[in-house]
């Protein structure tokens, strides 16, 4: 009993979910809550489930097979459902995690980036929860971060409230403070008040592709909403932006997490440091001809070699 709780621990993170290690472990407190309760009515007598964690894995190198490219990140948004092709972007234009991506709201953007405060708390989308908002991964509860927003972005935005006013909700925060935003995804129709939650957007994220057309031979999807966080990484990474900054603007613990997982992706280095050790050592290229003969063309056919 207690293996099959394990491995079933286990399964949840590593079935393709996007589930952290430490959201596993918090849903397995809950899962040994119900079970000791089980025992306490002497249903059972003994709680397998007590003590079930699993351990924090290190980064994983990311598939480059796993990043889409710029043309399916539009097939996405073009079918997942209208309310969250902004969404789509924002992952994939700014590297948020879907958590935070539900989050976005008024207070978010400004001139030429935007300012990510909150995530959508994994029991947002009870009608009785009290705080659906809850501090970033990672941070405290005053803390964010700034992300550069591209034009697209931004005329996503526009097209986005253009379509859909902003919904306001009012939130105690952890520290009791009442705190109002006014957010992008909230419902419009059925459930109203209700926030969205990351398994009804990971529900229509693979109805979208799905939809896209974007399965592999065995007809599995080839992307996860984590995928567009890894279009944006990549992408910035492959194109010269320092590591340190992206870094900082996913949102990871350290920048050894992001090496660990994108640092495969960077441009390779070996021709630069060549060149610039080159300028160093050598900054002026030898004239052969004042050379001896000899000297020239051995040192041609060192060259050429």
């Amino acid at each position: 009993m207690r293996r099959d709780f394990e491995e079933f621990a286990k399964d949840l993170h590593a079935s393709g979910e996007g589930l952290a290690v430490s959201t596993v472990n918090d849903r397995m407190v809950m899962v040994a809550a119900i079970v000791e309760a089980a025992v306490v009515d002497k249903r059972i007598t003994d709680n397998s489930a007590r003590g079930i964690r699993i351990s924090r894995r290190d980064a994983v190198a990311v598939d480059e097979d796993a990043v889409p490219t710029p043309a399916e990140v539009d097939l996405i948004a073009e079918h997942i459902t209208p309310q969250f092709r902004l969404a789509v972007y924002l992952q994939a234009g700014t590297g948020q995690r879907p958590s935070e991506a539900l989050a976005f709201s008024t207070e978010c953007r400004r001139p030429g980036f935007v300012r990510i405060r909150w995530q959508v708390s994994v029991k947002a989308h009870h009608e009785d929860c009290q705080t659906p908002f809850v501090p970033l991964k990672h941070r405290l509860e005053k803390e964010c971060r700034d992300i550069p927003t591209a034009l697209f972005v931004e005329q996503e935005i526009e097209a986005h409230l253009h379509r859909w006013k902003p919904v306001r909700v009012v939130f105690t925060g952890q520290k009791g403070r009442r705190i109002r935003l006014e957010v992008f995804f909230a419902p419009r129709q059925r459930g109203a008040g209700v926030m969205p939650s990351i398994a009804s957007y990971g529900y229509q994220f693979k109805k979208a592709y799905l939809l896209a057309g974007l399965i592999d031979l065995d007809g599995k999807a080839k992307y996860t909403p984590r995928s567009l966080r890894h279009f944006f990484a990549s992408s910035a990474l492959a194109n010269g932006v320092p590591i340190h900054e992206v870094s900082r603007w996913l949102g990871h613990r350290s920048v050894k997490t992001t090496v660990d997982i994108y640092g495969h992706l960077l441009p390779s280095a070996w021709e630069r440091c060549r060149e610039v050790l080159q300028r160093s050592m050598r900054p002026v290229a030898p004239d052969l001809t004042s050379l001896p003969s000899g000297e020239a063309s051995s040192s041609a056919a060192n060259r050429a070699v």
